[in-house]
């Protein structure tokens, strides 16, 4: 599944190709994604120009004098700045075409992902409740802690929630608590104000670097072949198991939390 930095990198990739140009059509050809497409969309942004191609959680926004459209790539999702000559292959289910000749085509095998056009300020139940952005200056130790208070929940499953920080996901939230050096499975509630310290400053950095990495490949994505070649950052515990502790060589542990995959060192992390 695309991830926060994964969604960070398309937002960049695609960013210089489409802003200032003007929509010409839109092509549905496939509607049944995770919630039906809007029979109408052409009929809301075809004539209007992209001004801004922003980014909340996971949810990108195209954004027109109109309104936007909101797109969740899902489980399988991308997004491809293409010529408008390239044609569609089997999992294509969607073109933004502009005027200057290239189109915006969405590709998603398992149709899991979501487009919906909001008019004029209109917002979306989906993104209403979300929680601060995890680099933003809300996202701070103080405010992590306090969301801590009181929660039975594991401190893993406390940053994967996105009512309290949007875009830690399962491979993030490894990464982040063992540059933290907190187990995964320890109660939120009984985290100290210092070590959640540690654990913000951990996802900040990791999801940074992440982010930096996927700039990398930022060329690959006006082509007309092949999807947009996601980043591959250096992963210290996630998809390690059994293997050694880069810092005092234990060979890591893996348990199940909530039906993911969670990978520590029982040495460097308490």
């Amino acid at each position: 599944m695309p991830e926060l930095p994964e969604v960070e990198t398309t937002r960049r990739g695609i960013e210089p190709h489409i802003i200032g140009q003007t929509v010409s059509r839109i092509i549905v050809r496939e509607p049944r994604l995770r919630w039906a497409v809007d029979e109408n969309l052409g009929d809301y942004i075809s004539g209007e120009k992209i001004y801004l191609v922003g980014r909340r959680a996971k949810y990108l926004f195209l954004c027109t004098n109109a309104g936007r459209l909101m797109l969740h790539l899902g489980m399988s999702g991308s997004l491809r700045v293409l010529s408008r000559r390239a044609a569609p292959e089997k999992h294509d289910h969607m073109d933004i075409e502009f005027h200057s000749g290239i189109v915006l085509r969405y590709r998603d095998p398992r149709r899991f992902g979501s487009i919906f056009w909001l008019a004029g300020e209109e917002s979306h139940p989906l993104i209403n409740d979300l929680g601060p952005e995890p680099l933003s200056g809300d996202f701070s130790s103080h405010y992590l802690f306090d969301k801590s208070r009181g929660r039975r929940t594991s401190v893993k499953a406390l940053i994967m929630n996105s009512h309290v920080v949007v875009g830690v996901g399962n491979i993030y939230a490894n990464e982040a608590l063992f540059r933290a050096g907190i187990r995964p499975d320890r109660l939120a509630m009984r985290v100290s104000i210092k070590r959640y310290v540690g654990l913000v400053e951990g996802i900040k950095s990791v999801l940074g670097e992440a982010i930096e990495a996927g700039g990398t490949t930022l060329q690959d994505f006006f082509r007309e072949n092949g999807s947009p070649g996601y980043f591959k950052s250096r992963l210290d515990v996630y998809g390690r198991s059994g293997q050694p502790c880069v810092t005092c060589g234990l060979a890591l542990k893996e348990i199940r939390q909530v039906g993911r995959s969670t990978v520590f060192c029982k040495i460097c992390q308490r």
